[in-house]
């Protein structure tokens, strides 16, 4: 969902967010997307991702209502720590959608059950300590990482930040449960513009083959 000050994003999305917002983009139309998305598939999981202020400005019930009416499965709101979870929370989980936490290279052992506490769907580990798009942690550290976070949740934990290749996806995959690729594909839809979509196509085959090459070695 394009905002105004994406904080925790590179210069990628920092780029797609202007072109949205310059384009007129507005919630609404963020919904309608969603809408007809579900409408042309209705079982794969949808989640919205993006920042408290779209999300809360009219209000969290109106959201939530809002969201669910589009098809939405699931939300991950990048700035709404645990500690203000009544923001929006609540809201959420009254009608049925997930909220989706993050967990940072910062997260211990203490910090974690305030993280899962009310969190469902699955837990998006960022892998790095910085802006999308930008990094790449070691997959030592990220193998160890998902194993102290499965050690304080049952979630499925999914990999993000800094995954651009297919073969970095095949290798994180092989210790979680799910790999997060967003910089790489935006920057394909800005290089491209309205005639990505085959490109976006071809790159997305090519994680998707990595990762079955993942489930074949298990």
């Amino acid at each position: 969902m394009p905002f105004t000050d994406p904080m925790a994003d590179g210069p990628a999305i920092q780029l797609a967010n202007l072109r949205s917002l310059g384009s007129g983009t507005r919630t609404a139309d963020i919904f309608a997307i969603a809408t007809a998305f579900r409408a042309r598939h209705p079982e794969v999981p949808l989640v919205l991702m993006g920042y408290a202020n779209p999300m809360v400005r009219r209000g969290p019930q109106w959201f939530a209502d809002q969201a669910k009416a589009a098809g939405v499965d699931g939300v991950i709101c990048v700035d709404l720590p645990p500690e203000e979870d009544a923001e929006l929370g609540p809201f959420l989980r009254a009608a049925g959608l997930h909220l989706i936490r993050l967990a940072t290279p910062t997260t211990d052992a203490k910090r974690l059950p305030q993280v899962v506490d009310g969190a469902s769907g699955f837990l998006y580990y960022v892998s790095v300590a910085g802006i999308t798009g930008k990094q790449q942690a070691a997959l030592d550290s990220i193998d160890a990482a998902v194993r102290h976070l499965k050690s304080g949740t049952d979630l499925p934990i999914a990999v993000g930040f800094g995954v651009r290749t297919p073969e970095q996806a095949g290798a994180i995959g092989r210790v979680a449960d799910g790999v997060v690729v967003g910089s790489a594909i935006v920057e394909i839809v800005g290089t491209h513009g309205s005639h990505a979509a085959p490109f976006v196509e071809e790159y997305v085959a090519s994680l998707r083959a990595a990762l079955e090459a993942r489930e074949t070695a298990r």
